[in-house]
């Protein structure tokens, strides 16, 4: 990886921390009035429609049909994982905890990652990570206290 491509990796990543950092408290401003599922069917509709269009005007939504069963499977798994069962309880959650502290724990997701990824993806397990491991764990105590 490039210097380069090692700007534009952290700029997307930087975007996306700051999306998810503030995204917590418009769900729970809109979960004021409705149920959890509601909310998420609400939030998966707009993001289909904004995503269909996209892929309407640059013609890759033509592409969908070529997509590999594999990829498929797997973008399905990830889909019933993260935006139902994961989106759904972080819904949930938001909804009768405190915006702070939920979003403190849905951000140890990482630690989850990188123990799946050495099991299926055999990732190296090196000093640094399991260094972070620990301080994300010793963080949930540290919020949750």
């Amino acid at each position: 990886m490039g210097p380069k491509n090692n700007i534009a990796v952290l700029l997307f990543a930087f975007i996306g921390m700051v999306c998810w950092g503030i995204t917590p408290v418009f769900v729970k401003l809109g979960l004021k009035s409705l149920d959890p599922h509601i909310g998420l069917a609400i939030r998966t509709a707009t993001t289909t429609l904004i995503l269909s269009g996209w892929m309407i005007s640059d013609g890759s939504f033509s592409k969908l049909g070529e997509v590999p069963f594999a990829a498929l499977l797997f973008l399905m798994i990830e889909a019933v994982l993260a935006t139902f069962v994961g989106d759904l309880a972080y819904f949930a959650a938001i909804k009768r905890g405190d915006v702070s502290l939920v979003a403190i724990i849905l951000s140890c997701s990482p630690l989850v990652t990188v123990l799946i990824s050495m099991i299926f993806l055999k990732e190296a397990v090196t000093a640094t990570r399991i260094m972070g491991a620990v301080l994300i764990i010793a963080g949930i105590f540290l919020a949750v206290k």
